[in-house]
């Protein structure tokens, strides 16, 4: 399903760009601004409830900490589960962590080791785990957080962010489908 231009670019003009955040010569994309326009955050998450309402998903996995917002609300939409992905020492449960490379080293992710029921199992079967976040970028982060998905026994179906920096490349790191609803040259 595809977003029609018009509601494209109602969302678009939604995001302000923040010049040399958080430093010089990175154009910071800031949802603040998207978060705050009622007419823009419907239409996209009315966009995205239609897109997978009939993809049979049990949990929609956000991301920390912006993709808890849009994970969420299109949960909430759904009638599924939510599963937060943390930083490192944030979850309060056992935890299973995945680690990524920085620029300038590692960092981890994780989630509760039952976070998508025992094994990551739901009826029976895999849970389908659908992967929230705002931005994808050169991918590092939501490769880990994909990874930690099935590394539980659930199987994340795809990865899907409203904003994607093309020129970086970031969707090449997955097998997996990614959506993104905004790309940006």
């Amino acid at each position: 399903m595809t977003l029609a231009p018009e509601a494209k670019q109602t969302i678009l003009d939604s995001i302000r760009d923040i010049p040399d955040f958080p430093k010089p010569g990175i154009v910071f994309k800031d949802i603040t601004t998207l978060l705050a326009n009622p007419k823009a955050f419907q239409t996209l998450m009315d966009h995205l409830e239609a897109r997978y309402r009939e993809r049979g998903l049990d949990y929609i996995a956000g991301i920390d900490a912006r993709g808890f917002i849009f994970g969420a609300a299109l949960a909430d939409r759904l009638g599924i589960g939510f599963v937060p992905v943390r930083k490192k020492g944030k979850l309060p449960y056992t935890t299973v962590a995945e680690k990524y490379s920085l620029e300038y080293g590692f960092d981890e992710v994780e989630v509760h080791i039952d976070a998508f029921g025992e094994n990551g199992q739901c009826n029976g079967k895999p849970a389908e785990v659908l992967l929230v976040d705002d931005l994808i970028a050169t991918g590092g982060t939501a490769e880990a957080a994909a990874n930690l998905i099935n590394k539980v026994g659930a199987n994340c179906v795809e990865a899907c962010f409203v904003m994607e920096l093309m020129f970086l490349k970031g969707r090449e790191k997955f097998e997996m489908p990614v959506y993104s609803v905004l790309q940006i040259d």
